[in-house]
């Protein structure tokens, strides 16, 4: 369980990231324009405990969160202290100890895109995309009852490559980017707590 609000976070290790930018004959990227318009991006590991009730899926990292090997790396982006505060817990400094937050409320996440050939973080600017096996994560978690779609991009790319099954709520969400500046850290809090249903 998550500490409650008020004491100090946890201390923990690191997690190794799982991520590699390559060109499109699989060498490394060179730092010219020309070649950063061809990059294929690779999307991390799914963040997944023994027990997923709900599924959060973002599109793709950005070029931040692939530098730091890190989902949402951005120190302006706000999904993690999102989470701390709808789970009632102190925002942790460290990353494995965010994602063992997450584990251990029954919440996995992932991206839909698991490559995609994008020259900066702009979702606008991805194509090619090439699916993650998200329907081989929901069929390892039966219980899984509510995917949520962190912005319009991943539910696009969702709805692109996977169908919806009935007895699974799809819940829409604004993006958690501080460049969806429409909405504040209170109007994210007030929408996101509908993915929790009747509780957990």
């Amino acid at each position: 369980m998550c500490m409650e609000m008020g004491k100090e976070s946890m201390d923990s290790g690191s997690i190794p990231a799982e991520i590699q930018t390559l060109s499109m004959d699989g060498l490394l990227e060179s730092d010219s324009l020309d070649n950063k318009a061809m990059e294929i991006k690779q999307s991390f590991a799914p963040i997944e405990g023994k027990e997923v009730r709900i599924l959060i899926l973002g599109s793709m990292p950005g070029d931040a969160s692939i530098a730091a090997g890190q989902y949402y790396a951005h120190p302006r982006n706000r999904f993690w202290p999102l989470m701390a505060t709808l789970l009632g817990c102190v925002l942790p400094v460290d990353y494995e100890v965010r994602c063992r937050m997450l584990q251990e409320h029954g919440i996995a996440l992932w991206d839909v895109a698991g490559s995609a050939v994008r020259p900066d973080s702009m979702d606008s600017a991805m194509r090619e995309e090439r699916p993650n096996d998200i329907a081989g994560l929901m069929a390892r978690h039966p219980e899984l009852r509510t995917v949520v779609f962190n912005g319009r991009k991943s539910e696009q790319l969702f709805d692109r490559f996977f169908q919806r099954f009935p007895d699974v709520r799809y819940l829409p969400m604004p993006s958690t980017s501080s460049a969806n500046v429409s909405y504040s850290m209170e109007r994210l809090v007030e929408r996101w707590k509908e993915m929790f249903g009747m509780g957990l």
